[in-house]
């Protein structure tokens, strides 16, 4: 939709505009609270299959082993002071901002899964590939507390796998078919207010 588009480079562009103090701030605040880069990237897999790099602020201390990990349902231990804030108040996500500037993502849409968990031959991941993935979705909202439940699980890559995943998918799909704009700005105060009413 292109009226979706010019929507998310305008709230994009003027979130960064208007966020940049506060965006420096975090920088300044993830660089002094430990060793290691400002962002954190990772490759995730967007429309149509193409893999981007998803930016967010780093939250937890480097592992030089961490590249050899691509499921990591938050290892308490590393997480650092600033990280434990910005992941609770997700700002933490406010780096994404640059990936829907730049048409990689969406402010809505299905949140982008790393590649294991992708599979291109499902009809139903085929149809949530076929729109931009977003910072927030009803997904996202439903799953606010993903880390606590997966941190609750004695096996917590199963219980994402089995459980969480396909719920969410189906969640993706739902909105998917029903997506408008206005709908989207309801997600979004949402997401903002955290809250799922």
């Amino acid at each position: 939709m292109a009226t979706k588009r010019c929507f998310d480079i305008g709230a994009s562009f003027l979130g960064l505009l208007l966020l940049a103090p506060l965006l420096a701030l975090l920088s300044i605040l993830v660089k002094c609270g430990s060793r290691g880069p400002i962002l954190f990237r990772q490759v995730r897999v967007g429309r149509d299959g193409v893999e981007f790099t998803l930016l967010k602020f780093r939250s937890m201390r480097v592992d030089e082993d961490r590249q050899k990990r691509q499921f990591e349902p938050g290892n308490h231990d590393r997480i650092t002071g600033v990280g434990r804030f910005m992941r609770r108040t997700k700002l933490d996500e406010l780096p994404q901002l640059w990936n829907v500037l730049v048409g990689e993502m969406s402010l809505v849409g299905p949140r982008p899964e790393v590649p294991r968990w992708v599979r291109l031959d499902d009809p139903e991941w085929l149809k949530v590939l076929s729109i931009r993935p977003g910072i927030t979705d009803p997904a996202s909202i439903a799953y606010r507390n993903e880390e606590e439940l997966l941190a609750a699980s004695d096996d917590p890559e199963r219980t994402y796998g089995q459980e969480i995943l396909p719920r969410k998918l189906e969640l993706s799909c739902r909105y998917v078919a029903s997506r408008s704009l206005l709908g989207d700005i309801g997600i979004i105060l949402k997401t903002l207010l955290g809250t799922s009413r």
